[in-house]
């Protein structure tokens, strides 16, 4: 069977009025006793049984239980079933965590829904003979509600989360491709030369956070947290949805952010949100049928993207004094950068040039180099950004030789989208700009 690609599934996230969250609440509690009722029925049968339980064994120990006390709609207690066991393959795990309805590690609501289940009518979604008021920012009558959840976030407030089909927007008519380099000290680096500083979001807010968390006040505390990560999240459509707009083709490196998120970078890692950002990327870039794909960033910033040649920092603080001294002398008649606040105690107050390397123990410090090869000065980010561009064309240009549309990597979406129109992608060929 042909699927239709004239329509795209997405899910939307409406908030529910709050004199209803002590009903859900209540629904939530009899769905958490469900699931610690079918998570430990799958434990024991396979201690005794040597094997796993299926969606459609447990079924036939949850029938009728609808009549027996339980207010849950049946298609929910049978949601509830097919979320466990699918959530135990994934996991491997013989027997999942409890889910606790009360005390200071409760777990929050979740409440599944399968489509017969819900019905919008009148403003308002009916869910267990319930109607349920919420903010409909999305127009949810001109959609046919499928498979959802109601969920709680750590403030006690409730969400409809649903899919829906949306019709697909019409395909982008950007002919652009560019190369994306995320950091730490820029949140990214295009190979266009643009730089975004990096965010701060969490950090703006930890002298409040600081105090709410002295004077006891837990719902202060999580309503700034709420508020970081509604900055963050408003910062990231934004930045996505314009680059999606400009360019048909987008290639971003594969750093690995959950690695970060364990070292001492952590909460400069997490605050700028990575993951998020590339999710976006990838959702909206299939959506507008624009090329996205993640590609291997190794070396990115030590390789001149003009003579390909390894002369950039490697990190050894010998490198980096020499570069440091090369930097600072400057080629004859050639303006480098003007010293910033940030970097002006590391230079000289009488000199005119300026280097972040000059006193900084880290490779990472030298954000401007001289290739030694061709001359050429680099940005270190956009530099990185202009070898991610150079990688992603050779990788499309690759994939374009299989068969059937398939292409070199699982990170690349936009497959529906011929490299007609695309510039850079035109050719196969991966062009110097």
């Amino acid at each position: 069977m042909t699927a239709n690609t004239d329509f795209t599934t997405r899910t939307l996230r409406l908030r529910l009025k709050d004199r209803h969250a002590a009903f859900l609440r209540g629904q939530a509690r009899e769905v958490n006793f469900v699931w610690n009722f079918v998570n430990e029925l799958s434990l024991k049968i396979f201690e005794r049984e040597g094997r796993f339980c299926s969606a459609y064994d447990l079924h036939r120990y949850t029938v009728g239980a609808t009549k027996e006390g339980i207010s849950l709609l049946a298609q929910t207690v049978q949601a509830i079933t097919e979320k466990l066991v699918a959530r135990r393959r994934r996991f491997r795990e013989r027997r999942l965590a409890w889910r606790k309805s009360a005390g200071t590690r409760r777990s929050l609501g979740w409440i599944p829904v399968k489509a017969a289940g819900l019905r919008y009518r009148d403003g308002q979604v009916w869910y267990c003979g319930m109607p349920l008021s919420l903010w409909d920012s999305y127009g949810l009558d001109q959609f046919d509600l499928g498979t959802g959840c109601f969920s709680e976030d750590s403030r006690g407030r409730w969400y409809l989360n649903v899919t829906v089909k949306r019709k697909r927007l019409p395909a982008s008519r950007a002919t652009k491709a560019v190369g994306i380099d995320l950091g730490s000290k820029d949140f990214l680096a295009t190979s266009d030369g643009l730089r975004i500083e990096a965010h701060s979001f969490q950090r703006d807010l930890e002298p409040a956070i600081a105090a709410a968390q002295r004077a006891h006040k837990k719902q202060r505390v999580a309503a700034l947290h709420a508020k970081v990560k509604a900055r963050r999240k408003d910062a990231l459509q934004k930045l996505s949805t314009a680059l999606v707009r400009e360019y048909g083709a987008i290639f971003i490196g594969n750093v690995n952010a959950s690695a970060l998120a364990k070292t001492r970078l952590s909460k400069s890692a997490l605050d700028e949100g990575w993951g998020a950002f590339r999710t976006m990327l990838q959702f909206k870039g299939a959506d507008a049928s624009v090329w996205f794909e993640q590609v291997e960033e190794g070396d990115s910033t030590q390789t001149c993207w003009c003579c390909e040649s390894r002369a950039g920092p490697k990190g050894a603080a010998a490198n980096q004094c020499r570069e440091a001294l090369h930097l600072a002398v400057g080629a004859e008649g050639e303006e480098l950068p003007p010293l910033s606040a940030v970097h002006r105690r590391y230079a000289s107050s009488s000199s005119r040039y300026w280097t972040e390397a000059v006193g900084v123990a880290a490779g990472l410090g030298i954000r401007s180099w001289r290739c030694e090869v061709c001359g050429t000065l680099h940005d270190r980010g956009v530099n990185a950004a202009k070898n991610i561009l150079a990688t992603g064309m050779l990788s499309r240009a690759a994939s374009t030789e299989l068969q059937d549309g398939q292409t070199s990597t699982s990170f690349a979406v936009g497959r529906g989208r011929l490299a007609e129109g695309i510039t850079a992608l035109k050719d196969g060929e991966a062009s110097k700009q």
